[in-house]
């Protein structure tokens, strides 16, 4: 399985203090979650996690907000907050610290869009921060094509650059999406993949416009 580690870094950007907020966040919801009895977790993600057919006729609409600081096990969890640390911070670093929040909450609102669009029926919750992570993953791919993703295979390590590493990575979302389409009887796809896709397809035309209205330089140390 092939899996990101590390990236090239901003040369002189900005800490990036809200990725460091919205790690903490998402961990201590998590642990949060994890204290809870296990009678109640059930009822606290469809609580507060977004469930497509309320959304659409305008119930709970706080849980667009809400999911995205849910996840559904440590797995999902360290997952979402590794891609977020290797293609988060190079974007906070350029855009500044305000910027880059609305940015990852616009399109948090887009990745749900996309699976909504799909899936308005769907009774299911969504929770997890990877559609938000997807927009960022989509900035990332205008803004920085030619960065340096170091990506772990088994026990090598190897450098690939972002322009191929997301283009494969927004493909097989693709792929997925299509076959869930496909396979889905009840208006449930299981992992958001137009989720993904949603949040991909908005960081496209903002990279763009964060490329183009601050730059992008780079240095050659790895994060």
């Amino acid at each position: 399985m092939f899996f990101p580690i590390g990236d090239d870094q901003v040369k002189g950007g900005h800490r990036p203090f809200i990725i460091y907020l919205l790690l903490a966040i998402n961990v201590a919801v998590f642990i949060w979650q994890l204290r809870l009895p296990a009678q109640e977790v059930e009822a606290v993600l469809h609580q507060y996690g977004a469930v497509p057919i309320d959304i659409v006729h305008g119930e709970r609409l706080y849980s667009l907000l809400t999911s995205i600081f849910l996840h559904g096990s440590w797995t999902h969890l360290l997952g979402n907050m590794l891609f977020l640390w290797i293609f988060g911070d190079n974007i906070e670093a350029t855009i500044g610290s305000g910027r880059f929040l609305l940015f990852y909450l616009l399109g948090a609102m887009a990745a749900h869009l996309g699976h909504i669009w799909f899936y308005a029926g769907s009774t299911i919750p969504v929770v997890g921060a990877s559609g938000a992570i997807a927009a960022i993953m989509g900035a990332y791919f205008v803004m920085f094509p030619g960065s340096r993703i170091i990506v772990w295979f088994f026990f090598l390590t190897f450098r690939v650059s972002a322009f191929v590493f997301l283009g494969l990575w927004i493909f097989q979302q693709w792929l997925n999406g299509q076959e869930a389409l496909l396979l889905a009887t009840s208006g449930s796809a299981g992992v958001a993949w137009w989720a993904h896709i949603g949040g991909f397809v908005f960081g496209l035309p903002m990279g763009i416009l964060y490329r183009f209205r601050w730059g992008s330089s780079r240095s050659e140390e790895d994060s």
